[in-house]
């Protein structure tokens, strides 16, 4: 044997490279005659084609290639099949509750009340027995204890409505109460809307007022006249108080106290709603007793309201021990700031936007101020319309 050499020497030439085997017949022969032949007999064209086709993918092995593209391109035809234009609609649903459907409510309800055949006697005994029986007893008991030596004069000016009113009469009975301080008959403002002039004593039996809270809380309805002369007889020239609305007891004793006990008399205008609901028990007995106890309408009121209950219970008897008594309150200014929404549509809303901003001009327009009806109406604090007041009454 012949040493290989990479390099060839000088005169010598390079050997030729073997001759390639021959293939094997089956091979040779296999582009007519093998079992990949697409050309077989009985095959039609389109089993041809997908032969012929899958003979070369595997041939070449592009089927890792292709069958990705393949995928793929399936999927873009059937995606482009489907229009992206359509969105789905998402309904919003109200909170149950959230919106006023007392007209429909009555609908429903319409065919039972005029089928209903309570008994007189059934409606006359509601009231007559308590909750699991037994009698009806006052939750606030009266104080027989004296009372100290007072810390100076409180004057309150109370505005609004004869609700606001009281509340405000209430709340300064607790306050005065606290502060150990007498209080002055309030002052009901001249309201822009009401033009009402009357005074405490012409809603309110003044005397009686003054005698129920005797042991509780010193009321007068005049001021001492050494004390006036140092503000020249004018109760506008008194130290006013601007407290925020729904203030704590904490504040009064923190801050009105200490001005009290300096000027022995002090003025709070406006009175609404200055006291927050939340307070001690003492505060809230003060509150109880006033509003319970103290104040009674005065004799040509109460005479009136008796006539009306009196002439109710006589018309009832006669109609199966039935009647309706409707809130009176239900009006523009009571609707537009309790920002309820009823059935009026856009133009309800409208109308009560407006009269808010009459009423009170930019106080619910405020920034970061948020109005939720529904909310509030979910709360219990939409007012009733007569429409509701007669459901409940039947």
């Amino acid at each position: 044997m012949h040493a290989k050499n990479r390099i060839p020497s000088s005169g010598h030439s390079t050997p030729s490279p073997p001759a390639s085997p021959l293939r094997s017949p089956r091979y040779r022969h296999g582009r007519k005659s093998g079992r990949f032949s697409p050309f077989q007999p009985g095959r039609t064209i389109a089993h041809r084609l997908a032969w012929l086709l899958l003979s070369v993918l595997l041939r070449r092995q592009g089927i890792f290639l292709f069958a990705p593209l393949i995928y793929i391109s399936g999927m873009l035809l059937y995606m482009g099949t489907v229009s992206f234009d359509v969105v789905p609609v998402i309904k919003h649903r109200p909170a149950p509750g959230s919106v006023y459907r007392s007209p429909q409510l009555y609908e429903k309800l319409k065919i039972d009340m005029n089928a209903d055949n309570s008994s007189a006697d059934a409606i006359s005994t509601i009231w007559k027995n308590s909750y699991k029986g037994g009698e009806w007893r006052p939750c606030v008991n009266k104080s027989f204890e004296g009372l100290p030596e007072s810390n100076g004069y409180i004057y309150v000016e109370a505005n609004g409505g004869l609700n606001q009113q009281r509340t405000s009469i209430c709340n300064a009975v607790a306050v005065a109460g606290y502060l150990n301080a007498t209080l002055l008959i309030p002052n009901f403002h001249f309201h822009s809307i009401w033009r009402d002039p009357s005074k405490f004593k012409d809603i309110y039996d003044e005397d009686y007022f003054i005698g129920a809270l005797k042991n509780d809380v010193r009321v007068v309805n005049k001021i001492p006249e050494y004390i006036m002369e140092r503000f020249d007889n004018n109760l506008t020239n008194v130290y006013n108080f601007r407290i925020k609305a729904w203030s704590s007891i904490q504040y009064y004793k923190d801050v009105v106290l200490p001005k009290l006990l300096e000027e022995k008399i002090i003025r709070i205008s406006p009175f609404a709603n200055r006291l927050s609901f939340d307070a001690p028990p003492a505060v809230q007995r003060l509150r109880c007793l006033a509003n319970y106890e103290a104040l009674r309408f005065s004799s040509p009121i109460l005479s009136l309201g008796e006539t009306l209950v009196a002439r109710m219970k006589e018309l009832s008897a006669n109609s199966g021990g039935k009647y309706v008594s409707v809130h009176l309150r239900f009006e523009e200014d009571m609707v537009a700031f309790s920002c309820c929404v009823f059935d009026g549509g856009e133009q309800e809303k409208e109308d009560m936007k407006k009269a808010r901003e009459r009423g009170w001009k930019g106080k619910f327009t405020k920034p970061g101020r948020v109005i939720r009806p529904g909310a509030i109406r979910i709360n219990g604090k939409c007012p009733l319309t007569p429409l509701e007041v007669l459901l409940v009454a039947l």
